[in-house]
């Protein structure tokens, strides 16, 4: 399916746009069941607390209505939106007027085996930390060199995913995926301040839990996580995995993790 560029099919894009330069834009992932986009208004205000902190100027409503034709030609699969500040000069200085691209995209969805999801999977520990910025903290912007640099540190099909630690040496999430914990009958989820990606998978977890167990989103050490009951991880395309080992730490697939699992089965399509 042909990519829209500002609400037209175009697969160009010229070389002053500052998405290339500098990374300066934001971008959404979301997985499309039947035409619509899923999660659709947590990723729209997860998009617009991004533009608001980073300034650059967005008209809602023409985004939405060019995201729900977008994926209204395809059953299902993934749609990736991209909000670049747009064309500038050489230099840092944001340009006066702003003038934001939208970029969409469409692919299938990842062929991700159902073990996964059903018997757990195994991370690998990896090397590269996460800065600390707490300005860009939860923030999915374009720069994603750290995900790249940790993605690159394994090939073993073994891993379906990686943990990614602070420069302090926090938990903080996957290199595609964020991170819960069971610790002494409460939902944890790493604090996202001073730096991680605020997944909305992540938010609609936190907000489906709340109701039935406590949650928390604190600092998470190494220590806690190998103290806690279940661990699992989630993100807006598969929904949740659980995970069954780290290193020479092995957790069971709990209850809770099974819970949430059906909830988002039963409420999202996402199993």
């Amino acid at each position: 399916m042909a990519s829209w560029v500002d609400g037209q099919p175009d697969e160009r894009l010229t070389i002053r746009d500052r998405a290339l330069a500098y990374g300066d834009g934001l971008f959404e992932t979301m997985r499309v069941e039947g035409g619509q986009p899923c999660l659709f208004e947590r990723h729209m205000a997860r998009l617009q607390e991004g533009c608001r902190r980073l300034r650059i100027p967005l008209d809602d409503a023409v985004l939405r209505r060019e995201v729900l034709a977008y994926c209204a030609q395809f059953d299902q699969g993934v749609a990736k939106l991209i909000v670049t500040r747009g064309d500038g000069q050489r230099g840092y200085a944001p340009p006066e007027p702003c003038l934001p691209r939208r970029i969409l995209q469409a692919s299938p969805l990842p062929a991700y085996p159902a073990v996964n999801a059903d018997a757990g999977v195994e991370l690998f520990p990896c090397r590269t930390r996460l800065a600390e910025q707490p300005l860009l903290a939860g923030l999915k912007h374009l720069n994603r060199l750290e995900q790249v640099l940790a993605r690159g540190e394994w090939q073993d099909p073994v891993y379906a995913e990686g943990l990614m630690c602070d420069t302090s040496g926090r938990v903080i999430e996957g290199v595609f995926s964020n991170l819960f914990l069971v610790l002494d009958g409460r939902l944890l989820t790493p604090s996202l301040q001073r730096c991680g990606v605020a997944g909305v998978m992540r938010a609609e977890i936190i907000a489906r839990a709340a109701s039935w167990m406590p949650v928390e989103q604190r600092d998470v050490s190494i220590a806690a996580l190998e103290r806690a009951e279940e661990v699992f991880l989630c993100n807006s395309l598969y929904g949740i995995w659980p995970v069954r080992r780290l290193q020479q730490r092995i957790w069971p697939v709990g209850g809770v993790t099974r819970k949430l699992q059906a909830l988002l089965s039963e409420h999202s399509g996402i199993s």
